[in-house]
């Protein structure tokens, strides 16, 4: 009878532990990032990178980064001439970086799972003629105390699945900044993340 009670014991505490190794204790990723500016009706992208460290069962805490490169819009106009008016293609010289703090709620089981978040950070609008590279990414952030820094609120939701350690993952939600009023803007970014 020992003999059964000392397995059992041992089995109790063996399981949990077993199950807890099929679970992810750390996330870093990448991810592309599309982000559309309510004001100017200006399609931003640009790369970020993210790591999420479990706080409870379905919880994960994540911090992420990225810095959308300038980009191109058009801009139409009309004269009184018999020529129809034309489109030119000019370039915006705005650089947006954006940082973002909070939980990720993960719902169900499994490998392909969908989860909510909300999270609060900063965004930075920057004007610079300079192309985007990894030396303007580094100086945004340097600087960004010397710029003008709006804070955000970001409400969304997702998919993310993986097999093994290697995963994907989309979400959508609305990037909310407060800069003379309330802003309302589609994000959505999509990338790879190892699981640790």
């Amino acid at each position: 009878m020992k003999r059964v009670a000392l397995l059992l014991f041992l089995a109790g505490w063996l399981v949990p532990l077993a199950s807890a190794q099929d679970q992810d204790h750390l996330q870093a990723g990448v991810y592309f990032d599309y982000l559309r500016l309510s004001q100017t009706n200006s399609n931003m992208a640009g790369l970020g990178g993210r790591i999420g460290v479990k706080a409870f069962s379905h919880v994960m805490l994540e911090g992420e980064m990225n810095y959308d490169f300038k980009q191109a819009f058009t801009e139409g106009f009309s004269d009184n001439s018999t020529v129809p008016p034309t489109v030119t293609v000019v370039n915006s010289n705005v650089k947006v970086l954006h940082g973002l703090f909070g939980p990720k709620f993960t719902v169900g089981h499994g490998r392909i799972h969908p989860f909510v978040t909300v999270k609060g950070g900063f965004i930075n609008f920057q004007l610079d003629p300079q192309p985007g590279s990894v030396s303007g990414f580094v100086s945004s952030v340097n600087n960004l105390r010397a710029n003008n820094v709006s804070g955000t609120l970001y409400p969304g939701a997702g998919l993310e699945g993986h097999f093994g350690p290697i995963g994907l993952r989309l979400e959508a939600g609305d990037e909310i900044y407060f800069a003379g009023g309330t802003h309302h803007n589609v994000r959505v970014a999509f990338g790879p993340y190892i699981r640790f």
